[in-house]
């Protein structure tokens, strides 16, 4: 997908808009985390939507960007003024919980997803209409896990978010650790916007882990990996793909040093080979986004926005057979044909979509680095 920087118009209540066009028009409607406990995920999102290209597979493109200040209440109430609007697609939320919010809406309307994290929506009839662009919990979890396995740690410790995200990861690590005979000895809970965690800190380490894995995301997943630092606990500390960007290093220092993350490809894509399947796709979304905000402030998170533009360079063409943009023949066929992307190249990995697999990753969606000297390095 070619990017093109170029210039939107800023209207009221928050909304970056587009141009209309006479003609029809694609409507993609945004609603993440700009501020709030998951601004760390938001931000970008918000940052990388104002600066996608004003085409998608030659329809012109107007874009609406909604903040819902990291609260599902008001994802929930962007998502009916998206629909409102005539979304034909809707991008959000930045958490699980915000996700669920907007998917009920928008699946009401017959509307298609793209979920900015990686929430598995439990209605088998509301999550055909979901496709989330985050990688699968599962399959970073696997990686990890192996991670743990060959380096002999039978014992791990757990603090993780107390909300969908937190338990999606949970359960998938008790279902991998189980396979390869690694023992859960305790599991933590904490609040996003909790500014202490000692008292769980405290358990973990009692509980004598060969190592502690930390499932939460963005800068609040720092918390833990500070305090159990402070304390003096010398085991492996593990993070999820949720964790990994400059702003959790920035706000974790030293104390994150010698971390193990599961990441996607784009933050490590100068570590890369030149043939590596995301390396092209990286390229060009970090020569956009950062002309736009600076050298140092490519984000995961804002990978996903331009994965979910190269999505729809393909599934757009098939849809507009069944109906033009804004209509509900479109949306229905849009949904249709994200079904059926095939070897999509994106920052984060490769999509190839089924009815029964709507995240679309494999293993080139994911690496493990390690935290040395304040930047990530692949693990051998």
């Amino acid at each position: 997908m070619k990017l093109k920087k170029w210039l939107v118009h800023i209207g009221l209540s928050g909304v970056l808009g587009f141009s209309f066009s006479a003609t029809a028009e694609l409507v993609v409607g945004v609603s993440v985390s700009a501020t709030g406990p998951a601004a760390a995920l938001g931000a970008p999102q918000r940052n990388a939507a104002s600066i996608m290209p004003k085409t998608i597979a030659g329809e012109p493109v107007r874009v609406i960007i909604l903040d819902d200040a990291s609260d599902p209440n008001v994802a929930s109430r962007n998502a009916r003024n998206l629909v409102e609007s005539q979304a034909d697609i809707i991008l959000g939320g930045s958490t699980v919980s915000n996700a669920f919010a907007t998917t009920e809406v928008a699946v009401e309307a017959k509307t298609p997803v793209f979920g900015m994290s990686p929430a598995k929506v439990p209605d088998p009839a509301k999550a055909s209409w979901v496709f989330p662009v985050a990688q699968d919990n599962t399959l970073m979890a696997d990686a990890l896990i192996e991670h743990m396995a060959a380096n002999n740690i039978k014992r791990i410790g757990v603090i993780g978010f107390a909300d969908p995200y937190g338990d999606d990861w949970l359960k998938a690590v008790q279902d991998k650790a189980a396979s390869k005979g690694i023992e859960i000895v305790t599991v933590e809970k904490y609040n996003r916007s909790d500014t202490s965690v000692n008292s769980q800190v405290v358990k973990l380490i009692s509980s004598r882990p060969d190592a502690v894995l930390i499932l939460a995301s963005g800068t609040p997943a720092a918390l833990p990996h500070i305090a159990l630092s402070e304390r003096g606990f010398k085991g492996q500390i593990y993070q999820t793909h949720g964790a990994a960007g400059a702003e959790f290093l920035k706000a974790g220092g030293k104390a994150v040093e010698d971390g193990i993350f599961v990441i996607g490809p784009l933050l490590i894509n100068h570590l890369l080979p030149d043939d590596a399947a995301t390396k092209q796709a990286s390229n060009e979304f970090i020569e956009l986004y950062t002309a736009e905000f600076g050298a140092d402030s490519i984000s995961t998170f804002a990978g996903h926005v331009y994965d979910a533009w190269a999505l729809l360079e393909q599934a757009v063409p098939k849809a507009k057979q069944a109906g033009e943009p804004g209509t509900e023949a479109f949306r229905v066929a849009l949904r249709d044909a994200l079904e059926e992307s095939t070897e999509v190249k994106g920052v984060h990995g490769v999509f190839n979509m089924s009815p029964t697999d709507h995240f679309g990753h494999d293993e080139r969606a994911r690496y493990l680095v390690q935290v040395k000297n304040g930047a990530f390095q692949l693990v051998e």
